[in-house]
Protein backbone atom coordinates (compact mmCIF):
# COMPACT_ATOMS: atom_id res chain seq x y z
CA UNK A 1 0.00 0.00 0.00
CA UNK A 2 2.97 2.39 1.09
CA UNK A 3 4.71 1.55 -2.77
CA UNK A 4 1.47 2.45 -4.55
CA UNK A 5 0.67 5.20 -2.47
CA UNK A 6 3.92 6.30 -2.98
CA UNK A 7 3.40 5.92 -6.78
CA UNK A 8 0.70 7.92 -7.27
CA UNK A 9 0.91 10.57 -4.95
CA UNK A 10 -1.69 9.49 -2.74
CA UNK A 11 -1.81 10.12 0.89
CA UNK A 12 -1.76 6.93 3.15
CA UNK A 13 -3.42 6.47 6.72
CA UNK A 14 -3.16 3.67 8.85
CA UNK A 15 -5.66 3.30 11.52
CA UNK A 16 -5.60 1.47 14.45
CA UNK A 17 -8.31 0.14 17.00
CA UNK A 18 -8.58 1.07 20.96
CA UNK A 19 -7.84 -2.58 21.28
CA UNK A 20 -4.34 -2.65 21.07
CA UNK A 21 -4.70 -1.05 24.46
CA UNK A 22 -5.62 -4.52 25.81
CA UNK A 23 -6.88 -4.40 29.68
CA UNK A 24 -4.87 -0.51 30.45
CA UNK A 25 -3.35 0.10 33.33
CA UNK A 26 -4.19 3.88 32.71
CA UNK A 27 -7.12 5.29 32.08
CA UNK A 28 -8.31 7.22 30.39
CA UNK A 29 -6.24 6.45 27.47
CA UNK A 30 -3.79 9.35 26.19
CA UNK A 31 -2.09 8.95 22.44
CA UNK A 32 1.27 8.89 24.97
CA UNK A 33 -0.09 5.99 26.80
CA UNK A 34 1.53 2.80 24.71
CA UNK A 35 -0.20 0.11 26.81
CA UNK A 36 0.36 -3.50 24.49
CA UNK A 37 1.59 -1.02 21.45
CA UNK A 38 4.56 -2.17 19.87
CA UNK A 39 6.49 1.48 20.20
CA UNK A 40 7.06 1.92 16.19
CA UNK A 41 7.11 5.70 15.49
CA UNK A 42 4.38 6.28 12.74
CA UNK A 43 1.40 8.34 12.73
CA UNK A 44 -1.76 6.63 13.92
CA UNK A 45 -5.52 7.52 13.92
CA UNK A 46 -6.68 5.30 17.04
CA UNK A 47 -10.41 4.65 16.50
CA UNK A 48 -12.84 4.17 19.48
CA UNK A 49 -15.83 1.71 19.26
CA UNK A 50 -17.46 3.42 16.81
CA UNK A 51 -20.78 2.82 15.43
CA UNK A 52 -23.84 3.50 13.23
CA UNK A 53 -25.83 2.52 9.58
CA UNK A 54 -24.00 0.48 6.94
CA UNK A 55 -21.78 -1.78 10.08
CA UNK A 56 -21.41 -4.95 9.60
CA UNK A 57 -24.27 -7.09 11.20
CA UNK A 58 -22.68 -9.41 12.46
CA UNK A 59 -18.82 -7.82 13.41
CA UNK A 60 -19.41 -9.23 17.00
CA UNK A 61 -19.02 -5.55 18.21
CA UNK A 62 -21.55 -4.90 21.03
CA UNK A 63 -23.68 -2.51 19.83
CA UNK A 64 -24.27 -4.92 16.61
CA UNK A 65 -24.59 -7.87 18.73
CA UNK A 66 -27.09 -5.72 20.81
CA UNK A 67 -29.17 -4.49 17.94
CA UNK A 68 -29.48 -7.75 15.82
CA UNK A 69 -30.35 -9.96 18.64
CA UNK A 70 -32.76 -8.05 19.73
CA UNK A 71 -33.91 -7.41 16.17
CA UNK A 72 -34.01 -10.77 15.54
CA UNK A 73 -36.17 -11.45 18.56
CA UNK A 74 -38.69 -9.46 17.20
CA UNK A 75 -38.22 -10.36 13.43
CA UNK A 76 -38.78 -14.74 14.65
CA UNK A 77 -42.31 -13.41 16.70
CA UNK A 78 -43.43 -10.95 13.86
CA UNK A 79 -43.19 -14.62 11.79
CA UNK A 80 -44.02 -16.63 14.25
CA UNK A 81 -47.42 -14.86 15.43
CA UNK A 82 -48.67 -15.13 11.60
CA UNK A 83 -48.44 -18.85 11.55
CA UNK A 84 -50.17 -19.63 14.66
CA UNK A 85 -51.18 -17.22 17.46
CA UNK A 86 -51.12 -19.75 20.42
CA UNK A 87 -47.99 -21.51 19.30
CA UNK A 88 -46.31 -18.03 18.71
CA UNK A 89 -47.26 -16.81 22.63
CA UNK A 90 -45.87 -20.74 23.49
CA UNK A 91 -42.64 -20.08 22.35
CA UNK A 92 -42.04 -16.43 22.91
CA UNK A 93 -42.81 -17.58 26.63
CA UNK A 94 -40.55 -20.08 26.67
CA UNK A 95 -37.86 -18.35 24.86
CA UNK A 96 -37.45 -15.04 25.49
CA UNK A 97 -35.02 -12.80 23.50
CA UNK A 98 -31.69 -11.59 25.09
CA UNK A 99 -29.09 -9.18 25.11
CA UNK A 100 -26.06 -11.02 26.03
CA UNK A 101 -23.72 -9.04 28.33
CA UNK A 102 -20.54 -10.76 29.25
CA UNK A 103 -20.38 -10.83 33.57
CA UNK A 104 -20.53 -8.57 35.78
CA UNK A 105 -21.69 -6.10 33.09
CA UNK A 106 -19.65 -3.61 34.63
CA UNK A 107 -17.22 -3.22 31.80
CA UNK A 108 -17.04 0.31 30.30
CA UNK A 109 -16.68 1.44 26.68
CA UNK A 110 -17.24 4.79 25.08
CA UNK A 111 -19.83 5.14 21.91
CA UNK A 112 -19.07 7.11 19.09
CA UNK A 113 -21.24 7.63 16.12
CA UNK A 114 -19.63 7.54 12.60
CA UNK A 115 -20.42 11.03 11.66
CA UNK A 116 -18.39 12.34 14.49
CA UNK A 117 -15.58 10.04 13.29
CA UNK A 118 -13.08 12.07 11.37
CA UNK A 119 -9.66 10.88 10.40
CA UNK A 120 -7.31 12.57 12.93
CA UNK A 121 -3.86 11.90 13.82
CA UNK A 122 -4.45 11.92 17.61
CA UNK A 123 -7.52 9.93 19.79
CA UNK A 124 -11.03 10.50 17.78
CA UNK A 125 -13.72 8.61 19.76
CA UNK A 126 -16.66 9.53 22.46
CA UNK A 127 -15.23 9.99 26.12
CA UNK A 128 -19.19 9.46 27.46
CA UNK A 129 -18.57 6.09 28.99
CA UNK A 130 -20.93 3.54 29.48
CA UNK A 131 -20.72 -0.06 31.17
CA UNK A 132 -22.50 -2.85 28.85
CA UNK A 133 -25.32 -3.33 31.20
CA UNK A 134 -25.90 0.63 30.38
CA UNK A 135 -25.98 0.04 27.16
CA UNK A 136 -28.04 -3.19 26.78
CA UNK A 137 -30.75 -1.04 29.04
CA UNK A 138 -30.61 1.44 26.62
CA UNK A 139 -31.63 -1.04 23.88
CA UNK A 140 -34.55 -2.97 26.53
CA UNK A 141 -37.10 -0.85 24.54
CA UNK A 142 -36.72 -3.65 21.87
CA UNK A 143 -38.96 -6.25 24.72
CA UNK A 144 -35.53 -8.45 25.30
CA UNK A 145 -33.99 -9.45 28.44
CA UNK A 146 -30.47 -8.91 29.53
CA UNK A 147 -28.59 -12.46 29.99
CA UNK A 148 -24.84 -12.44 31.49
CA UNK A 149 -23.24 -15.07 29.86
CA UNK A 150 -19.68 -15.92 31.12
CA UNK A 151 -16.49 -13.66 30.35
CA UNK A 152 -14.12 -13.75 27.52
CA UNK A 153 -10.43 -13.75 29.28
CA UNK A 154 -9.45 -10.80 26.60
CA UNK A 155 -12.10 -8.60 27.65
CA UNK A 156 -10.63 -4.90 28.66
CA UNK A 157 -12.60 -3.99 31.78
CA UNK A 158 -12.73 -0.41 30.79
CA UNK A 159 -12.04 1.78 27.61
CA UNK A 160 -11.98 5.47 27.56
CA UNK A 161 -10.24 7.85 24.92
CA UNK A 162 -8.79 11.27 26.45
CA UNK A 163 -9.66 13.65 23.68
CA UNK A 164 -8.06 16.70 24.85
CA UNK A 165 -5.44 17.07 22.13
CA UNK A 166 -8.17 16.80 19.51
CA UNK A 167 -10.12 19.33 21.29
CA UNK A 168 -6.84 21.64 21.44
CA UNK A 169 -5.41 21.23 18.59
CA UNK A 170 -8.70 20.22 16.19
CA UNK A 171 -11.60 21.81 17.87
CA UNK A 172 -13.01 19.03 17.64
CA UNK A 173 -15.21 16.98 19.72
CA UNK A 174 -18.02 14.35 19.38
CA UNK A 175 -21.63 15.29 18.22
CA UNK A 176 -23.82 12.84 18.83
CA UNK A 177 -24.74 11.32 22.19
CA UNK A 178 -25.43 7.25 22.37
CA UNK A 179 -29.09 7.52 22.73
CA UNK A 180 -28.72 10.00 19.16
CA UNK A 181 -27.37 7.81 17.55
CA UNK A 182 -28.85 4.04 18.18
CA UNK A 183 -31.93 4.71 16.74
CA UNK A 184 -30.08 5.51 13.56
CA UNK A 185 -28.40 2.33 13.38
CA UNK A 186 -31.58 0.33 14.64
CA UNK A 187 -33.59 1.87 11.87
CA UNK A 188 -30.44 0.99 9.25
CA UNK A 189 -30.06 -3.02 10.93
CA UNK A 190 -34.12 -3.16 10.77
CA UNK A 191 -34.12 -1.79 6.78
CA UNK A 192 -31.38 -4.87 6.15
CA UNK A 193 -32.73 -7.23 8.29
CA UNK A 194 -36.49 -6.68 6.92
CA UNK A 195 -37.60 -5.79 10.23
CA UNK A 196 -40.86 -3.83 10.46
CA UNK A 197 -40.22 -1.36 13.23
CA UNK A 198 -42.28 -1.06 16.23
Amino acid sequence: MLGLAKRVGAKNLLTSTSEVYGDPLVHPQTESYWGNVNPIEIRIARIFNTYGPRMNIDDGRVVSNFIAQALRFVTKAFKVCFANISAAITELLAAPAALTVQKQGTQTRNFCYVSDMETRPINIGNPGEFTMVELAETLIKLDVEIKMVENTPDDPRQRKPDISKAKEVLGWEPKVKLREGLPLMEEDFCLRLGVLEK
